[in-house]
């Protein structure tokens, strides 16, 4: 039997069927009430015949006020839970589990749809074309406001019957941003020394775990490091993970970069990473000998041969995104012996700018979804500019108007 297919329990006893898992993406399929519907449970159908052991869905935001995207699913406090329970039942038809990832952009939400992002600290994203404004500083209250609102989003998971909840700590947004030095310029106790830039991943843990129990799993995705100078590095990655560790977290997610250096595409890869397949397996090794929780690591995985032997040397979990994208059926494949793995061609503008900020490589990706949200299949010659127009389109008077 190979490695992915040997079931993984974690330190509480919650038991995964096997080690591939359909890694969180940007879906941004919600209807005008941003409450998943139709496109979305049109591609949970499709996920849910991949025959992962988890899937884990895309951005659920924590405020509608607050969004990544123009068709995000928020939600709240208030928000009736019915379409999330719907959502549940079409992922979970075929056995697999499912992970809801809970999250908020801060300062990483577009200027057409934030008039005024918050964020720890008053300094913009660095993106072309002036995509993200200067955000506005969170006051203390707001914070623990923030933090309150993520347990509300993970107890509201719970109840609709979503088996976890992954807390999005990488890729730039807004607990991202309080880790990192770069962004987070905070004189109080959120802000300064590493112990308090994780003060807010911290508390947003602790807050959810008293509401959620010991048995309701926890996850983190976490950046290995920002890909930026100055930036959070390797070194605060591992003792942010050896804390999380300490306090009980069930799943680390490694990841890493953000809008400003999209490492999570591949665009900073090494030449050693290329040999090793997957992105942030050096770090992940380094990280799997200093905490005992189990570990996933997310990007590059393209062949069964890699996959194992990432399991091999201590990975515990194998996240796929880009793979799955392009064919829905693609772990079912590789589980089963059918396929050996798949290539993927690097989608780029040509425009070093563009291309550092991976925006087309994701609007590409994304459109590939979309197009299983309208009942189409994947479509590997899809142009270009063809992905982002339509993309537009699909978002149409709300990303303009919102």
């Amino acid at each position: 039997m190979s490695n992915i297919n040997t079931l993984v329990k974690l330190r509480n006893n919650f038991v995964i069927p096997n080690r591939l898992v359909k890694a969180a993406m940007s879906e941004n399929l919600a209807n005008k009430n941003f409450l998943p519907d139709t496109e979305l449970f049109r591609l949970y159908e499709r996920f849910a015949s991949s025959e992962a052991g988890l899937l884990i869905t895309g951005n659920i935001l924590i405020d509608k006020s607050a969004l990544a995207e123009p068709n995000n699913v928020v939600l709240e406090e208030s928000t009736p839970i019915d379409k999330f329970q719907e959502w549940v039942k079409v992922a979970k038809k075929s056995g697999s589990l499912i992970w809801g990832q809970v999250n908020h952009p801060g300062r990483q939400s577009p200027s057409l749809i934030s008039k005024q992002p918050v964020a720890p600290s008053p300094i913009a994203v660095n993106a072309p074309f002036g995509i993200f404004g200067i955000p506005r500083e969170l006051k203390e209250e707001e914070i623990l406001d923030i933090i309150q609102k993520f347990t509300n989003t993970a107890v509201k998971l719970k109840e609709a019957q979503f088996d976890g909840v992954e807390i999005h700590a990488a890729h730039g947004y807004l607990i991202n941003q309080f880790l990192s030095p770069l962004s987070n310029h905070r004189k109080d106790k959120w802000g300064g020394s590493l112990e308090n830039r994780m003060r807010f991943l911290i508390e947003i843990y602790r807050n959810m775990r008293a509401k959620l129990g010991k048995e309701f799993p926890i996850a983190v995705k976490l950046n290995s490091k920002d890909f930026q100078h100055g930036g959070f590095s390797e070194e605060d990655a591992t003792e942010v993970g050896k804390i999380l560790d300490q306090e009980g977290i069930d799943l680390l997610e490694i990841s890493g970069g953000t809008y400003e250096k999209a490492a999570m595409t591949g665009v900073h890869e090494k030449e050693t990473t290329r040999l090793r397949e997957a992105y942030f397996l050096e770090f992940a090794h380094l990280l799997r000998k200093q905490v005992s929780c189990h570990m996933m690591v997310t990007g590059g995985f393209r062949t069964r041969e890699g996959m194992d032997q990432a399991i091999t040397e201590g990975i515990d979990l194998i996240g796929l995104a880009r793979t799955i994208a392009m064919d829905p059926l693609f772990p079912k494949k590789i589980l089963s012996g059918e396929s050996m793995g798949m290539m993927l061609k690097r989608v780029t503008a040509g425009i070093d700018l563009v291309d550092q900020a991976g925006a087309l490589e994701i609007g590409w990706y994304q459109r590939q979804l979309l197009r299983m949200g309208e009942g189409k299949n994947p479509d590997p010659n899809l142009s270009n500019w063809d992905a982002v127009s339509s993309l537009i389109m699909k978002s149409g008077k709300r990303f303009f108007f919102f």
